[in-house]
């Protein structure tokens, strides 16, 4: 086993001094050398891989990886997304950033990312009922798009179908009591090989389901789809 040692105050000062340009204002206080990071990734990965950072801080772990010719992915829940790793990774991307490994890896600029913000959980809890409901901040079309996307189907309407998992598995969400007109509404618009998933708030007693359609409820049918802090359970 081979155990090395990093340390080098020069380097940490150009790291300091290199996001400091990304934001003046409000520079990031422990920023990792470039070269520190080139390094690791060098032993621990080759180029295409997928890099994961966790915690991403400032950014360096992305700048660097994208240099590097790696793929990359970030997680930050602190407002350093849009202070610091938004801001230094456009740099770049567009060939604007002269520090770092630039020079080391003849980096140009180029290439893209994509920027996700996590939504609020779907489903909340009365906690002086213990009772779980769905989040009032979604609105009918954020609700739909959320089932779509826990039940893996594509989210896609078309016609009475909110989404498919495959060219005969549909889903529908309603949003409302569903009643035995309702039903046969949907099921009218089925081929015989079709399946559909039709999630609802609140059923009617007694409906008649066709073979081919299956009912889930919101939100007791999503519990066992989302993940919640243990001391919500």
């Amino acid at each position: 086993m081979t155990v090395w040692h990093y340390e080098d105050v020069g380097e940490n000062r150009v790291a300091a001094t290199e996001v400091k340009a990304f934001n003046r204002e409000d520079p990031f206080t422990t920023p990792k050398p470039e070269r520190l990071l080139q390094r690791i990734l060098s032993i621990g990965s080759n180029p295409n891989d997928l890099i994961l950072d966790s915690f991403g801080g400032s950014g360096t772990t992305g700048a660097v990886a994208h240099k590097m010719g790696r793929r990359w992915i970030m997680v930050e829940m602190g407002e350093h997304c849009e202070t610091h790793i938004v801001p230094r990774l456009r740099c770049v991307i567009d060939g604007q950033d002269s520090g770092g490994i630039t020079g080391a890896v003849d980096w140009k600029g180029g290439g893209g990312f994509k920027y996700y913000e996590l939504a609020e959980s779907l489903l909340v809890q009365d906690e002086s009922l213990d009772v779980f409901y769905v989040n009032p901040k979604y609105n009918a079309d954020m609700l739909i798009r959320a089932i779509c996307k826990v039940e893996n189907f594509r989210y896609r309407p078309h016609g009475r179908w909110h989404g498919y998992s495959s060219e005969t598995h549909f889903i529908h969400v309603v949003t409302q009591i569903l009643n035995q007109p309702y039903l046969d509404m949907l099921a009218t618009d089925l081929g015989e090989q079709d399946a559909l998933l039709v999630y609802c708030t609140k059923r009617d007693a007694g409906l008649v389901l066709p073979p081919n359609v299956k009912i889930k409820r919101i939100p007791k049918d999503l519990l066992s789809k989302c993940e919640f802090r243990p001391d919500l359970k």
